[in-house]
């Protein structure tokens, strides 16, 4: 049976630290859907936004969510040390860091310079910064974008570590390990039903950004298991369509695995799309730039130049594609990322 109840006994199955602050609130943006109206001249579906930049640990975002079932299966383990990797200014990496301070567990953070061309404060400020406020270890991985050889040497750390007596956990993002984090998004869409039901709407279409992809297949896969079956759109902020298509296809069968839940998801119902990307991972566009003036303008939103400022120039885009037309509401996940953005205070701001 594909229930909120249902899907809340399966969750109940895996280990999980409480430390996020949930439910998160569920707002509409009533001035951006009156803007994006008035600019189109046409009646547009209500946007809403789920404020998982609101979850509390470290500044907030999705990453909380993911961690307090990685966190959980790592204290099951009997692990005593972290071990991550990511980007220079990962969220992932800084909300670990965090969770591991909490739980007195020692932290070692990989940082992947994904990013090229970037000056000192994209190094040591914003998330980097936080990492080091909350204790962790920072090793250096020059080739950004070769997600194996990342994990291959987090591996040699881990084993150094295991050496001096250490028992390390390794919180790995590849499509070809457990997806434990989507487990986080899974309790989401629980939370998500909820209030809307409360707020007496029902979603026609979600809008969420994919990268590692743990929000997206988490997200997807568990409002499929609630009994939730419209669109859900995934923004891409790292690879191209078709590259992430299949990445989350990948893992969408992986955690239908760890679930023990047989097939649930169609191959056609994993929507990734590019069109907001720009020339990769941590480059902004136009459409960034503009996500950014507009959420803060019209909503109060404070969004990023890696995540949510592209998956916001996605909801904005589609909008005015009509790709949501004659829909009641739409529902945006936004996944936080504020220190990240004062990393970018020279491209957003240069004056």
């Amino acid at each position: 049976m594909r229930t909120p109840e249902a899907l809340q006994h399966r969750l109940n199955g895996f280990p999980r630290v409480r430390l996020g602050h949930f439910p998160t609130p569920l707002e509409k943006m009533e001035r951006l859907g009156a803007h994006l109206s008035e600019e189109l001249g046409k009646a547009l579906p209500a946007l809403w936004v789920k404020r998982d930049d609101c979850t509390g640990v470290a500044t907030g975002g999705n990453k909380a969510r993911q961690l307090e079932y990685s966190f959980g299966a790592a204290k099951a383990a009997g692990a005593d040390t972290a071990v991550i990797t990511g980007a220079v200014q990962s969220n992932y990496m800084r909300t670990a860091a965090a969770f591991a301070a909490k739980l007195g567990m020692e932290c070692h953070v990989q940082l992947e310079n994904r990013v090229e061309g970037m000056g000192e404060e994209y190094h040591k400020s914003g998330n980097v910064l936080l990492d080091r406020i909350f204790g962790a270890r920072m090793h250096h991985f020059p080739l950004g974008e070769d997600e194996k050889a990342a994990d291959t040497n987090l591996s040699r750390i881990a084993a150094r570590l295991k050496g001096e007596g250490k028992n390390p956990y390794l919180f790995t993002l590849s499509p070809e390990t457990k997806p434990t984090g989507a487990l986080g998004y899974m309790q989401c869409a629980i939370e998500v039903l909820e209030q809307a039901s409360a707020e007496g709407v029902s979603f026609d279409a979600v809008v969420v950004p994919t990268g590692s992809a743990a929000t997206h297949v988490g997200t997807l896969l568990g409002l499929r298991l609630a009994g939730y079956d419209g669109p859900v759109h995934g923004i891409c902020v790292r690879r191209d369509a078709e590259s992430q298509t299949e990445r989350v296809r990948s893992i969408v069968r992986l955690a239908e695995e760890m679930l023990a839940s047989g097939s649930v998801i169609e191959d056609d119902e994993v929507i990734c799309r590019d069109d907001w990307l720009g020339p990769g991972y941590g480059k902004m566009v136009e459409s960034t730039h503009e996500a950014i003036d507009l959420a803060g303008r019209l909503e109060a939103l404070i969004v990023d130049p890696t995540y949510t400022a592209k998956s916001f120039a996605g909801l904005i885009g589609l909008t005015r594609a009509g790709a949501f037309d004659g829909m009641g509401n739409v529902l945006y996940i936004h996944t936080g990322g504020l220190p990240g953005l004062f990393a970018y205070r020279s491209v957003i701001h240069p004056d």
